[in-house]
């Protein structure tokens, strides 16, 4: 039998699974529905998040990860359990090796966390990368030459900078403010402008729609319905793209807050490499519009979005899983 290898970017808002020799095979919300009455799983990722806001009482639809960490063990390991095993199918002999990527910033508390839910959710030896080095790797960054490169990996719950030289992070601040937030400062918006209750979704897809870093030099308009918030009754109301750049800035402001600190604490030699090379954005919330034109105007450090920056990091983490002997001083292992 062979081993199967796994690759997991466990994240706040997705979940994308990455198998050795044959790449991405899945990407999907990281929501679990439960019984209210026994805790069993009924749906993982697609399914349970169509349930999210909509579930009667005999179900909950919750989300395991919080801000990048576990929040909800017995849920994650339950999580985890579904999609290790969609890659090796109910019965299997041989218990794979899976490498799971946690924000360079937890504790050791969470990484542990971390470790003891992949091996109780069905893996043979069960490894930890941190989410920036692999973030790098992802994007193609020559992270083992000695030269500086800095990465910016904004997921779902958290956002890291990093500077990565010689195979390793040298420095690196995360801070847990990032696409959720920015969605819970899109709900606040509509509240107080609008008097309008407005789902997670129903935030995520304005900041998609007409979400931008910066104010676009044509207003862009979109219709949204909600719960009006004085008389709990149904409505509409059109929505600028001019307000809820106003309305996410105060969350952007923190991460580029972030990115200035660790510019200031880069050693000078590594500095002026971080000034020819720029800064590299990944994950889902770097897509956001003109996030890398606010980013370069912000620190005076050019900054672009890399390829496929949603898949960076698992694609990171499954070449180190498929070279894991060349990697040995960058991860946690637990046999």
């Amino acid at each position: 039998m062979i081993k199967k290898r796994i690759a997991i970017d466990l994240g706040t808002a997705n979940t994308l699974v990455w198998v050795a020799g044959e790449g991405l095979i899945s990407n999907e919300p990281t929501v679990v529905a439960i019984s209210a009455d026994d805790n069993s799983v009924l749906a993982v990722g697609e399914e349970a998040k169509r349930m999210l806001g909509r579930t009667p009482d005999s179900l909950i639809a919750l989300k395991p990860m919080r801000d990048g960490v576990i929040a909800d063990y017995q849920v994650t390991e339950a999580m985890l359990k579904y999609f290790i095993g969609k890659v090796t199918g109910r019965i299997h002999f041989v218990r794979p090796d899976v490498m799971v990527c946690v924000p360079a910033g937890c504790t050791q508390v969470e990484r542990r966390a971390a470790l003891d839910a992949t091996r109780s959710a069905g893996a043979g030896n069960a490894y930890l990368i941190d989410e920036p080095l692999a973030a790098a790797i992802g994007a193609n960054i020559p992270v083992n030459a000695a030269s500086g490169h800095m990465i910016l990996d904004v997921g779902g719950g958290s956002a890291e900078a990093a500077v990565i030289s010689l195979g390793g992070v040298v420095i690196s601040r995360s801070v847990r403010v990032a696409g959720n937030k920015i969605d819970e400062a899109i709900q606040n918006y509509m509240k107080k402008k609008h008097n309008l209750i407005v789902g997670e979704q129903t935030a995520e897809d304005i900041k998609i729609k007409i979400g931008s870093a910066t104010h676009l030099t044509k207003d862009e308009k979109i219709e949204i319905s909600g719960r009006d918030l004085v008389f709990g009754l149904p409505r509409s109301v059109i929505v600028s793209s001019q307000g809820i750049t106003d309305a996410i800035r105060p969350v952007l402001d923190q991460i580029i807050g972030a990115v200035k600190g660790v510019l200031e604490d880069t050693p000078p030699e590594l500095a002026s490499d971080i000034i020819d090379k720029g800064i590299i954005m990944s994950g889902g919330t770097s897509t956001l519009r003109n996030f890398d034109r606010l980013m370069t105007d912000e620190t005076g450090v050019p900054s672009h979005v890399a390829d496929d920056a949603l898949y960076c990091v698992v694609r990171g983490t499954g070449i180190v899983l498929e070279n894991i002997d060349l990697w040995k001083r960058s991860i946690t292992t637990k046999r």
